[in-house]
């Protein structure tokens, strides 16, 4: 099996309400490289793009009403926490964990504007 380039075997696929500004707080809170972007013909509304962070990749398009919302807990591993808090909630994602130490490292929860959930953890060094 070969799986194209910047794919993994799994990959979460998010139907959202405003696809656009999804890729634009992934962009700015977690350094989001978009790596592809599909119009339907309208010109406005996403078909299909995908936005790679780390090295792995989120598939997302924007709702309709054969493809509703479906939003995701998503959890990602960051160097720095509190930065990637303090981003967020200036893009307008608001808390549900506050920031904290575990045992598995400094982290926090927090809802974005599309409404995912992300778990955001600096791992333990």
């Amino acid at each position: 099996m070969e799986i194209p380039k910047n794919h993994q075997t799994i990959m979460p696929y998010l139907m959202l309400k405003n696809a656009r500004g999804f890729g634009a707080f992934v962009h700015k809170v977690f350094d989001g490289q978009l790596t592809l972007e599909k119009f339907r013909e309208d010109g406005q509304t996403m078909m299909h793009s995908e936005v790679t962070v780390g090295g792995s990749t989120i598939m997302f398009a924007d709702a309709n009403e054969d493809w509703p919302a479906q939003t995701a807990n998503l959890f990602v591993y960051v160097p720095d926490a509190d930065a990637a808090y303090h981003r967020a909630t200036n893009q307008g994602a608001t808390t549900v964990m506050e920031l904290s130490d575990q045992d598995y490292g400094r982290t926090c929860g927090v809802k974005d504007p599309f409404g995912n959930t992300w778990w955001i953890t600096a791992p333990v060094e």
